[in-house]
């Protein structure tokens, strides 16, 4: 019998952080969030996301151990924006076992009833910046600092449960080429006299970039990725949260912003070095040791991982991103980076893909958020119950 226990404390959030180690600790391919991170996605006063959403989390026991998790994400800003009545399915983990899958799934499918909506559907997270997504390919591959690794038996249990396709990613590792295409570089400074924009990255420290050009930078994003799928703006205090993360894992010599003559943010590139071994020795732990590990990476990595690439609207398809491309390129050739693989990217999302057609790529790895429709309360979801027992 699977028993499922609404978490409502401190403690009952340290076993929901905790529950992934448990469960992929034999895994070399997992990579965990930090804990702390996790451990606070409840309190308002330090995951400044629930401004704008409200989250419940739970945990399956079966004859008294625990067996999975999941919590349950109402993001009120994207169902205002969008005019859906949805609740989003994030930080799904589990045993293979369909009944405790079920019992997880209907937690959430229970509050989204309670809460008048009519659509269920994830792995979403708060907005972009959370991991999003379940892993349907590449399951031999290491996940990367920003994704989530789960085990292949994700998606038979996700499927038995009456859900379909919603949105797919695609993952690729990138050839490193052996220098810079000087076509690249040579077009990359006509186009910045012709458009009259100039790189700022490595022009000053990065915190004051950041507290000078940081929120227009967010702006930016937001204007670029508003018509990707279940896209949530990035606003209020959550811009300071995304711009002191940014501050922290950032090495500018893999980083590039484009501004105009108004100081306006008209393009930026993002590839991060990779924590993943760091995270991993240290246990997601930061403390005692792990942020001398993260440092470590973060200064001299040996792995990049392709976060964002963003244009401005107005600025898309003249060639501008050649002059970040190019800075970037030419910096992790002089350091001699070994390995670029990318973040997810949306099949649907050809503006992006577009970006890095200068380099040869393989697909790595897929991952997809799937969706349910389900009565919008719990006397309709009786109601369609009683009457699929009647045609059996």
């Amino acid at each position: 019998m699977i028993t499922i226990k609404e978490v409502t404390n401190k403690k009952g959030m340290r076993i929901f952080a905790d529950y992934p180690f448990r469960l992929y600790k034999n895994c070399p391919h997992y990579v965990p969030s930090f804990r702390s991170d996790e451990e606070n996605i409840m309190d308002p006063k330090k995951n400044p996301y629930l401004d704008d959403a409200e989250i419940r989390c739970f945990l399956a026991y079966r004859d008294g151990e625990l067996v999975g998790r999941v919590a349950s994400i109402l993001q009120k800003k994207y169902n205002r924006v969008s005019g859906r009545k949805c609740m989003r399915f994030s930080r799904f983990d589990c045993v293979d076992d369909e009944e405790v899958a079920s019992a997880l799934i209907g937690a959430v499918e229970k509050y989204a009833r309670e809460e008048g909506m009519d659509t269920v559907h994830g792995p979403w997270g708060f907005n972009d910046q959370d991991r999003e997504g379940l892993l349907t390919y590449g399951f031999d591959r290491r996940a990367t600092y920003c994704t989530n690794y789960n085990y292949p038996y994700y998606e038979k249990l996700i499927r038995g449960l009456g859900y379909e396709d919603e949105s797919e990613w695609l993952e690729y590792d990138f050839e490193i080429p052996d220098k810079v295409d000087e076509r690249i570089s040579r077009i990359a400074e006509r186009l910045k006299d012709k458009f009259k924009v100039r790189e700022v990255s490595g022009t000053i420290p990065m915190n004051k970039l950041i507290a000078r050009y940081g929120r227009k930078a967010i702006g930016l994003v937001n204007e670029a990725y508003a018509s990707l799928d279940c896209y949530v703006a990035v606003e209020g205090r959550s811009v300071t949260k995304v711009l002191d993360q940014f501050a922290t894992v950032i090495n500018p010599r893999y980083f590039s912003m484009l501004v105009d003559e108004k100081e306006d943010v008209v393009g930026m590139a993002v590839m991060l070095p990779s924590l993943c071994e760091a995270i991993k020795k240290s246990d997601g732990r930061l403390f005692p040791f792990g942020f001398v590990r993260v440092l470590k990476a973060i200064k001299h990595p040996k792995e990049l991982e392709m976060a964002l690439i963003a244009v401005r609207p107005d600025y898309q398809k003249t060639g501008i991103n050649s002059l970040m491309i190019s800075r970037i390129m030419k910096n992790l050739l002089e350091d001699k980076i070994e390995k670029v693989e990318s973040n997810p990217e949306l099949v649907t999302n050809t503006a992006v893909q577009s970006q890095w057609t200068s380099l040869e790529k393989h697909v790595v790895k897929k991952r997809k958020c799937f969706i349910k429709r389900i009565a919008a309360s719990e006397t309709e979801a009786e109601a369609e119950a009683a009457a699929a027992d009647a045609e059996n």
